[in-house]
């Protein structure tokens, strides 16, 4: 994604989003952003309509603007930080979209679900994921060497876990997949973006149709049943949570993967340490930050960091860059499995913070120590900078990922 270069830090000078990648590093920040952070971790910043609102790329200014209420999430009150974006206004959140919602409307739906997502409940399906994970994983071995690991193993797992947990048929899972990779590009008109949408709804009004007639044991016909939704609401939040329950587990998986095969001494780690797999999940969440950027609006003057930000401006929030920070976490660029990395932002922070959290907690923990002890000589089957990346998605990771091992 090219541009014209930021001003440099320390200027004063409005700086623009930095997007373009270092090449040979997959698994480090846009270029650019560490020296703002370290320059300036507040920087006015230029968007591509014209707009100047700022840049929050340090720890604790990130972390700040994410739970202070001063500042919204409503999409129609933001501007888009990336230069191929939709031109003009960004319309207002979709029915049962929470990641563009505020209070009071936010927490109406999160109250709603968020006693269907506890540690408890998501600990419970751990025993179905390690199910799903040993078919895919026996699947893969009788298939011998050489497959991409994100069609046969990444992607499944989480769709396979979403399906169950909502009550979506799995037949039906390449039908919505198509429409959320679409929903997920930054560089596809709008158009295009429109008509995936709608797909994506008409199926879902379907599935509620189906619910409402006969309310199975499952998430959304927990909700068709016990809630005060409307059918506009539950189609909306249910297409909400199947689109959030695919793409970030997913590139997670496969990213993670990748990340672990390029530092072997890691992987080897976890995959002779059965206890180490919670914290090695928390390590890559932050390391790799494949949600890297949240967006915001003030909805008043607010004074941060010295700065003032002004009521209406927009603040991107560079959560890649924060996870990098070396004022919270010592030696940030290093991938350590062992490192104690709580207070990460690869979920979010304050009410927006990622609510299936703990499922992907679960499928993380099961999958990736489970793939490398099946594949003790799991390895890239090209080489690392022919991996391709997602660089034109608003989720980070890979497209493919083909991996080979030795048969025993």
């Amino acid at each position: 994604m090219q541009h014209a270069p930021s001003p440099r830090p320390g200027t004063g000078e409005p700086v623009t989003l930095p997007t373009d990648r270092a090449a040979g590093c997959p698994f480090d920040p846009p270029a650019g952003l560490a020296e703002l952070r370290e320059e300036r971790p507040l920087a006015r910043m230029t968007y591509p309509d014209g707009h100047v609102g700022h840049l929050a790329t340090g720890y604790s200014t990130v972390r700040a603007i994410m739970g202070d209420s001063r500042f919204s999430s409503r999409y129609e009150l933001l501007h888009y930080p990336f230069p191929s974006g939709p031109e003009g206004p960004l319309p207002p959140a979709p029915v049962g979209d929470m990641t563009g919602m505020d209070a009071p409307e936010h927490t109406r739906f999160r109250r709603l679900l968020t006693g269907r997502f506890t540690v408890r409940r998501m600990r419970q399906l751990s025993d179905r994921v390690t199910e799903i994970t040993t078919e895919h994983l026996d699947a893969m071995e009788s298939g011998g060497p050489g497959t991409d690991l994100v069609e046969a193993f990444a992607r499944p797992l989480p769709a396979l876990i979403i399906c169950e947990l909502l009550g979506v048929p799995y037949a039906d899972r390449e039908r919505f997949q198509d429409h959320a990779h679409t929903l997920m590009s930054t560089d596809v008109t709008p158009e295009v973006q429109q008509a995936a949408f709608a797909g994506f709804l008409s199926y879902m009004a379907e599935l509620v149709a189906t619910k409402r007639a006969a309310p199975a044991d499952d998430l959304l016909g927990d909700l068709a049943r016990d809630s005060d939704l409307t059918d506009e609401e539950l189609i909306g939040v249910g297409g909400f949570l199947l689109a959030a329950g695919l793409d970030t587990t997913t590139n997670m998986i496969a990213h993670g993967t990748f990340a672990l095969l390029s530092h072997p001494e890691q992987a080897e780690a976890l995959r002779t340490d059965p206890d180490l797999a919670p914290q090695a999940v928390e390590e890559l969440m932050r390391y790799l930050t494949v949600a890297p950027t949240v967006v915001k609006s003030a909805l008043e003057d607010v004074e941060l960091d010295g700065q003032p930000i002004r009521a209406g401006e927009t603040v991107t929030l560079s959560l890649e860059a924060a996870n990098r920070d070396p004022e919270r976490f010592p030696d940030p660029d290093a991938l350590d499995l062992r490192r104690k990395a709580t207070g990460h932002l690869g979920f979010g922070h304050g009410i927006h913070q990622c609510l299936g959290q703990q499922l992907a907690r679960v499928q993380m923990t099961v999958a990736l120590p489970a793939l490398l002890r099946r594949f003790p000589t799991l390895r890239l089957a090209v080489p690392a900078e022919e991996i391709p990346l997602r660089t034109r998605m608003n989720v980070y990771g890979v497209h493919r990922l083909p991996v080979t091992w030795d048969e025993d």
